[in-house]
C-alpha cells in the first residue's frame, strides 16, 4: 500500500500523467505549485481547513471504495468509513482520491476525504 503525504501532490500529479508511482518528501521545491493554494483552501463540513492539522494522503484505488452508501478508506491496514460530513464536494483537480487523517488514541479518524475522478 502506498501513501503519499500532502506535501507530495504536485510531484504525484506529475508522475499520474506519464503512469509511473514514486515517493518523494516536500523540501520546499513545490513552493510554487499551481496546486498547492487549492489543496490548502479545501474544507469539508467536518470542521475547518483540511490542510490546517492534518497531511493529506493520495490513497490507490484498492485503498478506498463504497458500503452501504458511504465512502470508506484502508488506513493502517483497517477499514474506516468516512464521515459524510468530511467528504470534499467540488471538483477534484489533482485527480487521486484523498483523505487527511488524524490520529485519537491511536486510532485514525478522518477530517476530510476527496474521491479520485473517476467517481
Amino acid at each position: 500500500m502506498a501513501i503519499v503525504t500532502f506535501r507530495m501532490i504536485p510531484l504525484l500529479a506529475a508522475i499520474a500523467m506519464i503512469g509511473l508511482s514514486a515517493e518523494a518528501r516536500d523540501d520546499g521545491r513545490y513552493a510554487n505549485s499551481p496546486l498547492k493554494g487549492w489543496f490548502e483552501s479545501l474544507k469539508s463540513k467536518a470542521g475547518g481547513p483540511c490542510c490546517a492539522d492534518a497531511d493529506g494522503t493520495a490513497l490507490d484505488e484498492v485503498d478506498w471504495d463504497t458500503l452501504d452508501g458511504h465512502y470508506r478508506v484502508r488506513l493502517l491496514g483497517e477499514w474506516i468509513t468516512v464521515p459524510d460530513d468530511a467528504v470534499i464536494k467540488e471538483p477534484n483537480r489533482a485527480g487521486r482520491t484523498f483523505v487527511w487523517p488524524y490520529y485519537v488514541n491511536g486510532r485514525a479518524m478522518i477530517r476530510c476525504f476527496m474521491p479520485g475522478s473517476m467517481t
